[in-house]
């Protein structure tokens, strides 16, 4: 029992706000001791972890590229780009997302979109540079309500894409939560019953999304 010291100190450490990566490491280093080994040897451990799954960091290296593209001018080309479709507006483009999005996720490609990968530096500014095209200067709290359905649109096509990937974890999560109280189900049975949710779930925010350009055009006189 003593190894769930580590929890103890996740517990005690996120409580008090401390760092998290210092939570962690601590948490780590503790319950190796508790355990049975000393400091070198946890210490050797978890660098040998770090070691063989080291792969699994390389995704944080395109953080620092999307912040030097966007540094060296990405979202205004992405405006630029949009603010040249006189046809593109807010609420078209962001629809197109949400389908790309939710096909993407349909077939395990989750990775695909993203809050800090594809929101933030693109989706985002093309939809305020579409509204910007089509109802001119927008004021702050209609820039704040188009980047907050850019958002939106993202976690609504994850959320309800991904369900109909065989191997997603919240698949298998379901099919054993269901196994334990006595109900058999297949993977292919729940992701064929995710087809259904997923269409509902495209056709409600779809049109939340194309009554967004209604409100900007009344909110704009156009």
């Amino acid at each position: 029992m003593w190894v769930l010291l580590g929890v103890a100190v996740v517990v005690v450490g996120f409580a008090a706000r401390l760092n998290p990566l210092l939570i962690v490491a601590t948490a780590a280093v503790v319950t190796g001791i508790a355990g049975g080994l000393d400091v070198v040897a946890t210490l050797g451990v978890l660098g040998k972890a770090f070691r063989d799954n080291r792969y699994i960091s390389v995704v944080w290296l395109i953080l620092p590229l999307i912040g030097l593209l966007e540094r060296e001018g990405l979202q205004e080309r992405a405006k630029a780009l949009i603010g040249r479709l006189r046809e593109a507006t807010a609420g078209r483009l962001l629809v197109i997302y949400l389908l790309i999005r939710q096909l993407a996720a349909a077939v395990g490609l989750t990775s695909l979109g993203g809050h800090a990968q594809m929101v933030r530096p693109l989706i985002a500014p093309m939809a305020e540079a579409a509204a910007e095209t089509r109802h001119g200067d927008l004021s702050q709290p209609v820039r704040d309500r188009i980047k907050a359905m850019a958002a939106a649109t993202d976690n609504i096509g994850l959320f309800f894409g991904e369900d109909i990937f065989i191997a997603i974890a919240s698949i298998l999560l379901i099919k054993g939560f269901l196994e334990e109280n006595g109900i058999i189900v297949e993977p292919l049975a729940l992701s064929m019953w995710a087809i259904p949710t997923a269409i509902v779930a495209f056709v409600i925010h779809g049109a939340r999304l194309l009554l967004l350009d209604r409100q900007l055009g009344k909110a704009s006189g156009r």
